[in-house]
């Protein structure tokens, strides 16, 4: 398996932005020195205690500061941009890193970022279909044209072209039920979380994916990634204890989350929110350590990891080491350390 950070880039516990920047910094270099494989990105607007509202920016940053380590968008919302503008900036991204880039994307659960781009969400689906073509089209073709319901472009020429051939893993985030088959057809690598989604739910959606995906034939295996958050000490107690506040903030922010109005949601949306609420609504801090983190000792998070990576198919594993940006640095430190020191070499 490969192993990742997530990162959200909070503002929280009096943070500025110019301090939330070089945490995250500092926290990049320490995964690179740790052997971590990719650093994942995240993508906010409009949102309070978030100051990521440019993950490409932030990525050639870090692809400037380092030498080995991936560079992952986890995930650039797509609807929202004009898709040749994405696809220049993540190619010179590529170019940037020396083919360290990956494209994780995706159309956001939440409506927020639409309602402040002006971009209805009950275009969302449609959208990101429609750039997805148009960035593949750019990537790859010497000179293209495009004339969608969204997008027009006439004869156009991408420069710079993406290192990575035919061009950077796409890699796309799944949550409703008919978007798993979808992609397993398409042959897309995975992102799968467990913030809102019941394990069961999740494991029979991979499975739709697996079958999609074995039955079209696709060359390359599989590829799974999961993003869950992950805290490690040395005791058990320590483990089980001192995330529990940070965790279950996360989980009530979510819930307020799909509170929110669905005017602007189609029926299969809205019902995807709701059936979202309804697992979370009476969640404990016991139902949220059983299946929606990773926590315990080394030894314990390693037994919990095998346990996902058999039933998700998991070809990667992306930790939130400060899920609820309650966790003090250097216990994020201290998890990051025994991840990459105690856990990843039982999966090399």
């Amino acid at each position: 398996m490969r192993f990742g950070s997530f990162l959200e880039l909070p503002t929280t516990n009096g943070t500025t932005t110019t301090q939330a920047y070089e945490r995250t910094f500092a926290h990049t270099d320490m995964a690179e020195a740790l052997g971590l494989d990719t650093i994942c990105l995240a993508e906010f607007h409009f949102t309070p205690n978030r100051v990521i509202s440019s993950p490409l920016m932030m990525g050639a940053a870090i692809a400037g500061r380092t030498k080995r380590i991936k560079v992952a968008s986890s995930v650039l919302v797509l609807p929202l941009a004009n898709p040749l503008r994405v696809a220049e900036e993540t190619a010179t991204l590529d170019n940037i890193s020396g083919g360290r880039f990956e494209f994780g994307v995706g159309r956001s659960g939440f409506q927020v970022a639409y309602d402040g781009y002006g971009v209805p969400y009950t275009e969302s689906r449609d959208r990101f279909s429609e750039a997805l073509e148009v960035i593949l089209k750019a990537w790859t073709n010497e000179r293209f044209s495009h004339h969608g319901e969204y997008y027009n472009y006439d004869d156009v020429c991408l420069i710079p072209k993406p290192i990575q051939k035919p061009h950077p893993i796409i890699r796309i985030a799944a949550t409703s039920t008919d978007t798993f088959p979808a992609n397993g057809r398409m042959g897309y690598p995975l992102l799968v979380g467990l913030r809102t989604v019941p394990l069961a739910q999740v494991t029979e959606q991979v499975g739709t994916y697996k079958a999609a995906y074995e039955a079209a034939g696709h060359p390359a295996a599989m590829d799974v990634s999961l993003r869950v958050p992950v805290y490690i000490a040395e005791t058990r107690e320590a483990a089980l204890n001192e995330p529990e506040e940070s965790f279950m903030r996360q989980t009530a922010r979510l819930k307020s989350q799909l509170t929110g109005p669905t005017s602007e949601l189609s029926a299969a949306d809205a019902k995807v929110r709701a059936e979202r609420l309804k697992s979370l609504e009476s969640i404990t801090w016991d139902d949220v350590r059983r299946e929606k983190v990773i926590v315990g000792t080394p030894e314990m998070v390693i037994e919990q990891l095998k346990e996902l990576q058999e039933a998700l198919h998991v070809t990667e594993v992306v930790a939130e080491f400060n899920a609820g940006e309650q966790i003090p640095p250097e216990r994020i430190d201290r998890s990051l350390r025994l991840f990459c020191e105690k856990v990843i070499p039982a999966f090399r």
